[in-house]
């Protein structure tokens, strides 16, 4: 099983909030050992970014929602590494790690001697990750930023909102600090091919994972229509810019979102509506055609499914292969059968906060719940137990 793969893996985690924490996540969740270094009094920014957060009945320390979201699994150990000593101890846990991975700004670790280029001559199998929000060089490599800084500067906010003319109208970030997660993803994916490299050469590496360069490469097909076609796109609201129809519509007691792909599913989508004729229409035969066209289909298809239920709908496209999905609220995911058949919610208990609810890592589908990692910690909850087996080594 995959949560074993990283096992004898160990991690020396100095990232906080989202980016750098997702990828150390990822790593402790495929059974590296995880130690989060954070400051005594402070810690990671996220523990205080709640409500909601769990509070112990004694009304010790608190967690909030947010931090629990990406650091289970995890040591944390309390050090302040601004002063002499402080720095020393994180170059001891460093010093038999395989990784370290930390999200300050370009050259911001190496007042400290944590700087890659200090800490390789300690380790020289060392994978230093750095996680910035312009890179490691660049008129802007020394400038911080947060991911709602490059929804914007990466172009997903251009095109993401209702359109000009309609209410609402405006650019739009995403719901959930989707460049953050993405960062964290490519920074996991960079890790495990520098494990792979190290096996060939020896020798650790540094990498520069950053914010920017994520936020450009998640335009996705987006920013290739631009380069082909020199247009940047607009804002479209729910509207697929290279399918169609594949947006949301209204039935008559709530909304569906219609996915049509490609021809054929559209002819049965028509069928279904009762009017086959829109396949055989030069206008709607083809998806380059509806593309163009949707300004006067849309409308046909709106009247027709606000004339309905939803359900009476559903059932016909799942009847008829016709892809369609619903909009569900976050109490409507985690009670849905196939979220339940696929163990998302996962169950833990943490020794102070009692029991934790968490969602389960996709890169951990079929593993037993009893596999997976531990609860996040509490600030420092493990300082002593990791600082007493540093000084046996």
């Amino acid at each position: 099983m995959l949560h074993n793969a990283l096992r004898g893996i160990k991690v020396v985690d100095l990232s906080r909030i989202l980016a750098g924490p997702w990828c150390t996540q990822n790593l402790s969740d495929l059974g590296a050992q995880v130690i989060k270094v954070e400051h005594p009094e402070r810690g990671d920014d996220t523990r205080g970014w709640g409500p909601p957060d769990l509070r112990p009945a004694d009304g010790g320390q608190s967690m909030s929602a947010y931090f629990m979201a990406c650091n289970r699994g995890k040591q944390s150990v309390a050090i302040d590494f601004s002063t002499e000593d402080g720095a020393a101890r994180v170059r001891e846990l460093v010093a038999d790690a395989d990784i370290l991975v930390e999200n300050y700004k370009a050259g911001g670790l190496s007042k400290y001697g944590l700087d890659y280029a200090s800490l390789a001559r300690v380790n020289p199998r060392l994978i230093y990750l750095s996680i910035t929000g312009y890179g490691q060089s660049g008129p802007m490599a020394g400038k911080p930023g947060y991911d709602y800084v490059f929804q914007g500067m990466g172009g997903l906010m251009s095109y993401t909102g209702q359109p000009d003319g309609t209410p609402g109208a405006g650019p739009l970030r995403t719901g959930v600090a989707v460049v953050d997660l993405m960062t964290g993803m490519y920074a996991t994916s960079a890790v495990l091919a520098a494990l792979r490299q190290r096996e060939q050469t020896g020798l650790g590496l540094p990498l520069d994972i950053c914010l920017l360069d994520v936020a450009v490469a998640l335009n996705a097909n987006q920013g290739a229509n631009y380069l082909v076609s020199g247009v940047a796109p607009q804002r479209s609201g729910n509207a697929h810019p290279n399918c169609a129809p594949y947006e949301v519509f209204a039935c008559a007691d709530g909304h569906l979102i219609l996915a049509i792909g490609n021809d054929g599913q559209f002819a049965r989508f028509a069928k279904v509506a009762g009017h086959p004729e829109w396949a055989a229409d030069a206008r709607y035969a083809s998806n380059s055609a509806r593309l163009m066209h949707m300004d006067s289909l849309r409308p046909m298809l709106a009247e027709v499914l606000a004339s309905a239920p939803r359900k009476r709908w559903t059932d016909a496209f799942d009847a008829a292969g016709v892809p369609w999905g619903p909009i569900h609220t976050l109490d409507e995911v985690f009670s849905h059968p196939q979220v339940q058949h696929r163990g998302l919610l996962q169950t833990t208990t943490h020794p102070v906060l009692g029991e934790v609810r968490l969602v389960r890592n996709p890169l951990l589908a079929g593993t037993l719940p009893e596999e997976l990692g531990a609860a996040p910690p509490l600030l420092g909850e493990h300082t002593d137990a990791v600082l007493a087996n540093l000084a046996t080594i």
